[in-house]
């Protein structure tokens, strides 16, 4: 299955410049060391978001969650795997993709490895 209204997938500014490519982030410091290692920094930053898209547009998802808080259904979440490609090398990593109840619109929520 592919990730639905997957052409209209988007990333936040944010979480890309204060979060996966932040250094200072608390909890997103790591992911910054790791996707610099690939190459990817605030230079090439659409390099990075496009990438990160594409893995959203063109890999299959292969699992799928409801989203509940407080026993109310709020959407769904998405996991893909992909190849992320930078300047220095790629690496396999896993993408979570949130689509809120009645939105067609994919927000990137977290990217691990």
């Amino acid at each position: 299955m592919k990730l639905p209204y997957r052409n209209k997938a988007f990333i936040p500014p944010e979480k890309i410049n204060n979060y996966l490519l932040s250094l200072t982030h608390e909890k997103g410091k790591h992911k910054a060391v790791f996707f610099r290692k690939l190459g990817f920094n605030e230079t090439n930053i659409s390099l990075f978001e496009n990438a990160l898209l594409k893995i959203a547009q063109t890999n299959n998802v292969y699992s799928c969650r409801n989203i509940i808080n407080s026993g109310i259904y709020l959407g769904k979440s998405y996991a893909i795997v992909g190849t992320i490609t930078g300047k220095n090398g790629s690496a396999n990593i896993k993408t979570v993709w949130c689509i809120l109840k009645n939105r067609k619109k994919p927000n990137l929520v977290t990217v691990t490895w």
